[in-house]
This record gives structure tokens, C-alpha cells and sequence, in this order.
């Protein structure tokens, strides 16, 4: 590990290639996949020393990691000592839904306003289109994991085409508990029809349409992840 000994007043060589991501952060990226798909469940402790022999690393950065995915609220730390993988409780979900609808809503309106400002179709609706195919290619199949991910990456580009440094970084605070909830419920045909009218109302330049639909479609999120977690009417 020396590169993580090496001093912070040291530069790659001119022509050297970009350093790989720290350990630390490949730690981090690790043991977040595996909160996601629950190869690590909620409310299962984990031991540091047990998470470092797992990912063949040293226990540094395998801290670092765990701390860091604390501060995203994957993880919650335990009385006395060590973590655990948070548990969604109701009050949980409501409240990462009244933070994100605003948040989304204003992503799709500068979305479209984006579009409409330029010519020709911009690179990110064409993504935005690619990711619907793959969405619904992997819930033809039963593919739950990729069918989430292919949605979750469809609201994190509408994020990305509305061209919003300030929008971009807070949506990444959210975007990996979204994506730990969109897992834990079945996604309806109708809301995946929902991301294909933001779609069409984004390629339009539509602001008002394209924040209409994003407003149903959060506010239909919502309803299907208490209904389906905790059996709330």
C-alpha cells in the first residue's frame, strides 16, 4: 500500500497513468453493491476484521469505507461498538421520499429546459433511452437486480442532463439508499410507463409536463414502498 503512504506534496510522473481509486473507495464501492443486493441484510452486523478478509484488504481502509457508508446511512453504528446495516423503518422511507420528490421534480424540469435550449437531441436522451430498453428487456426476463439498477441509473441521468453541479451532489447522497428501497419492492408496469412519459416530456422540452409526471410518479413510488414493506393502505 504505498500509495496511500506516499506524501500529499507528490505528483504522478508527467505521462504517468491516473492512479487506480483508493482503497479505501474500493472498499467503500464493495460493500455498498453488497447492502444493495443484500448479500449483506438489513440489520446484519459487520465485523471489520471479517469485511477485510472478505475483500482480501487490510482493515485501514475497510474502516475508512465502513465509516464513510455510515455517513451515507447505509450503515448505523452500534451501541458499544462496530455497525450494522440499517433497517428502513416507515419514518424512514417517508422521509427519503419528502427530500427526494422536490429534488427529482426539479431535475426533470431542468431537464427539458435543457433540451429545449439546444439543438438536435442532446447525448443524455439518448442514454435516458437506452436505459428504458434495458429496463424493460431485464423485467421481461425476471431480472429484478438489473431492472433497479437500469431505473435508479434513469433518475441519476435526468439528474446528470439537467446540468446542476449543487442538484448532481446532493442527489448522490440519495441515490444509493433509493436504490437499497427500490430493491426491497416490486416495480409496477404503470410506473415503468411513468419513466417513459418523463422521457417523452424531457425529449420535448416540455418543463411543466416533464415536472408533472415526475411529481406522480414520486408520489406513486411512495405509496408502492409503504404498501409493499410495511402494508400501509
Amino acid at each position: 500500500m504505498a500509495g496511500d503512504r506516499a506524501g500529499a506534496g507528490e505528483r504522478p510522473a508527467k505521462g504517468a497513468p491516473a492512479p487506480r481509486a483508493s482503497l479505501s473507495a474500493q472498499a467503500r464501492d464493495a460493500v455498498r453493491q453488497r447492502i444493495v443486493d443484500r448479500r449483506y441484510p438489513m440489520g446484519a452486523r459487520l465485523v471489520e476484521r471479517e469485511v477485510a478478509e472478505e475483500l482480501r484488504m487490510s482493515r485501514v481502509p475497510v474502516r475508512e469505507a465502513l465509516r464513510a457508508l455510515v455517513a451515507e446511512g447505509l450503515l448505523e453504528l452500534l451501541p458499544r461498538s462496530g455497525v450494522r446495516v440499517r433497517s428502513l423503518e416507515r419514518d424512514d422511507v417517508r422521509h427519503l421520499y419528502e427530500v427526494w420528490e422536490p429534488l427529482a421534480v426539479q431535475a426533470s424540469r431542468l431537464a427539458a429546459r435543457r433540451v429545449a435550449a439546444v439543438a438536435g437531441e442532446p447525448q443524455g436522451v439518448t442514454a435516458l433511452r437506452g436505459l428504458l430498453e434495458r429496463a424493460e428487456r431485464a423485467a421481461a426476463v425476471d431480472e429484478g437486480a438489473r431492472e433497479v439498477a437500469a431505473h435508479v441509473a434513469f433518475h441519476d441521468e435526468v439528474v446528470a442532463l439537467a446540468g446542476n453541479p449543487l442538484l448532481v451532489r446532493t442527489m448522490e447522497q440519495l441515490s444509493w439508499q433509493l436504490q437499497l428501497l427500490f430493491g426491497m419492492r416490486e416495480e409496477p408496469a404503470s410506473m415503468r410507463a411513468q419513466h417513459a412519459e418523463m422521457l417523452r416530456h424531457i425529449a420535448a422540452g416540455d418543463e411543466e409536463g416533464a415536472a408533472a409526471v415526475t411529481f406522480l410518479h414520486v408520489r406513486d413510488s411512495r405509496a408502492v414502498a409503504l404498501r409493499s414493506l410495511f402494508g400501509d393502505g
